[in-house]
């Protein structure tokens, strides 16, 4: 017999110190025809789609960066950042993200955002209005005071860094340093 609570699934975590952080969007541009705002595709998704906010289809070709227009702004409360981040299905079938992952947008930025998509694949791909270009994620920040110190607390990992630790597994089990 078990004495676990149950939990119900419409509930939120009680966890989860913010369940829901509200942000407030603005469009930059009137238009007739609205893009939906950005919205998270699943319950577990950590990451609400970016639309394109493109007047005509434009063409990135392989090698090139462009700059898209999502054709909203955003007011993020002191103490978050936004990311963007590539949306998998871009990068993985057409090699298309982003050339600075993930994009961050500051809590006292207030401008239009803007996506840079670059084309890492080896076709032509057409960005066309309201694609799901990037996702953007909220996390909390914190601010830092420097300490300057002679020397830092020595690690097991040491100075090792970009690939110290190698590509192979031993009988596919990872091992400790």
């Amino acid at each position: 017999m078990s004495l676990g609570r149950v939990v119900d699934p419409r509930v939120a975590d009680p966890r989860v110190a913010d369940p829901k952080l509200t942000i407030q969007i603005s469009r930059v541009r009137e238009n007739p025809n609205p893009l939906p705002l950005p919205q998270f595709m699943t319950s577990g998704a950590s990451g609400c789609d970016v639309l394109a906010d493109l007047k005509k289809p434009l063409k990135i070709k392989p090698g090139e960066r462009a700059l898209i227009p999502t054709g909203i702004a955003i007011a993020i409360p002191a103490g978050y950042e936004a990311q963007v981040r590539p949306r998998s299905g871009l990068a993985w079938k057409w090699g298309v993200t982003l050339p600075n992952t993930p994009g961050t947008i500051d809590s006292d930025y207030r401008g239009e955002i803007k996506v840079p998509l670059i084309n890492l694949g080896k076709k032509t791909v057409t960005i066309s209005r309201g694609d799901r270009i990037a996702q953007m994620v909220f996390q909390k920040v914190c601010l830092v005071e420097w300490k300057e110190v002679q020397a830092l607390e020595e690690t097991q990992r040491g100075e090792g860094g970009f690939g110290h630790t190698g590509i192979k597994t031993k009988n596919h089990r990872y091992e400790r340093l």
